[in-house]
């Protein structure tokens, strides 16, 4: 958004401020990259009352950026947020799974350093490569093999966990359903429902460590979970429920229980 024209942005927020007030919007979200960010655009952007930033990081290493044409580097990220931070912004950060060049390892260091920056929102956008762009070229010549579909679901959900843990919300994990991008993609990571995915794997871990540790040898379990959240253990379309018993012959039966912790689950009789 701060790198187009001044004078349009000027005109967007124009268009805005009238809707903010004690009857309308309480501030303005606005998404940008990384290295178009200054004092000089934070103090155009505090005066219409713009109340949050989000930066497209998308990759903390610099060889996964500089790999995918992304125009920016770390440090700029590094530099952009804590200036948006000082001056009292609400920061968002996105991170981009999948991208070419990023190894596991890759993919863990960019969630380490999100988490050392302390946004207080996240999105994590798995990569969906689309016909006609340059990836889909490298993609179907042999030199971006992807990580795997489940490669990517269980470091997302890694992701979802972590930012939990360091009270960043996640405010996004997948992209919208969208026509254009089922018709569109040739590759990637792209499900309508890639959250609830995520959601299923987690909670599928929590009970399978509360497993190890059985009250009784039996061939039902029960986990009480935040009533809120029954449907994520249940699994997208049961899936857990399916998992587990055809993984470890038994029936899992999901409770919900008020005071549970979100991605917590506890055992019952």
């Amino acid at each position: 958004f701060t790198a187009i024209d001044i004078s349009y942005m000027l005109e967007l927020l124009d268009a805005a401020k009238e809707y903010l007030g004690e009857n309308g919007f309480m501030g303005i979200r606005i998404s940008t990259r990384p290295d178009f960010i200054d004092r000089e655009i934070l103090d155009i952007l505090k005066s219409y009352g713009v109340t949050a930033i989000e930066l497209g990081a998308q990759s903390m290493k610099n060889h996964v950026l500089k790999a995918n044409n992304r125009g920016h580097s770390a440090e700029d990220v590094y530099e952009a947020s804590k200036l948006i931070k000082d001056y009292g912004f609400e920061l968002g950060l996105q991170m981009m799974t999948g991208l070419y060049k990023s190894t596991d390892k890759d993919e863990f260091d960019t969630l380490d350093n999100i988490v050392e920056i302390k946004p207080d929102t996240v999105r994590i956008y798995p990569v969906v490569i689309l016909a006609g762009t340059r990836l889909a070229e490298l993609y179907q010549s042999g030199e971006y093999k992807p990580l795997t579909f489940e490669e990517v679901l269980d470091i997302s959900a890694i992701a979802m966990m972590r930012f939990e843990q360091a009270g960043i919300k996640v405010i996004k994990c997948g992209l919208h359903a969208s026509e254009f991008v089922e018709k569109d993609m040739v590759g990637g990571f792209y499900h309508p429902a890639f959250r609830e995915l995520c959601e299923s794997i987690i909670y599928r871990w929590r009970i399978e460590e509360l497993m190890a540790y059985p009250t009784a040898s039996q061939e039902q379990y029960i986990f009480a979970v935040a009533p809120s959240c029954i449907s994520k253990a249940v699994g997208h379309k049961k899936s857990n429920i399916q998992y587990f018993k055809k993984t470890y012959s038994i029936d899992v039966k999901v409770i919900g229980e008020s005071g549970i912790p979100r991605y917590q689950c506890e055992i019952r009789g």
